[in-house]
């Protein structure tokens, strides 16, 4: 597996897994050099062009969430990367995630047994999630951040939205 990341990335990228990393401030995963099976692409920063060129033959691109890319959707990349996929052999698709009790018990079995351990750089209370997304915006996070909702106090119904009891 080869990871692509930037310089400060490289080294997280390498404890994930990756037997293979680039950093794409001084290489180019596109250059012709390598061909790959699949690219699992998160970050959004490659054209089509390029993706296509890096894939084998009869390749797959998957892409993850949306971008920045100055359009409604945010995802006008994707769109037309599954629209050209119709007529080509390599495959672009759009990762669409169906979220299933069985999937979401099995990957509760996996962290629990530390047969997976998630990359977590930060946690901020609810009331700090505007903080944490301008972190995650910077580009600079090593992981995922996450945002804990505030906790109820012990007997405090509020934070449920129980209103069991009604004004006479």
């Amino acid at each position: 597996m080869t990871g692509v990341a930037s310089t400060a990335k490289t080294d997280f990228v390498r404890s994930l897994g990756a037997d293979h990393v680039l950093d794409y401030t001084k290489d180019d995963f596109a250059d012709g050099t390598r061909h790959y099976d699949l690219i699992l692409d998160i970050g959004g920063g490659a054209s089509l062009t390029r993706l296509r060129r890096a894939l084998k033959p009869r390749g797959t691109v998957v892409f993850v969430g949306s971008e920045d890319t100055g359009d409604i959707t945010g995802m006008g990349r994707q769109l037309r990367g599954a629209a050209l996929s119709l007529f080509i052999r390599q495959r672009l698709a759009i990762l669409m995630a169906k979220e299933r009790a069985s999937d979401l018990e099995e990957l509760t079995e996996h962290l629990e047994s530390g047969r997976l351990v998630p990359a977590l750089a930060e946690s901020y209370p609810l009331d700090q999630a505007k903080a944490a997304m301008q972190m995650l915006e910077t580009g600079k996070v090593r992981g995922k951040v996450v945002i804990v909702p505030d906790q109820p106090t012990p007997g405090d119904t509020s934070a449920r939205g129980d209103h069991s009891t009604v004004p006479a």
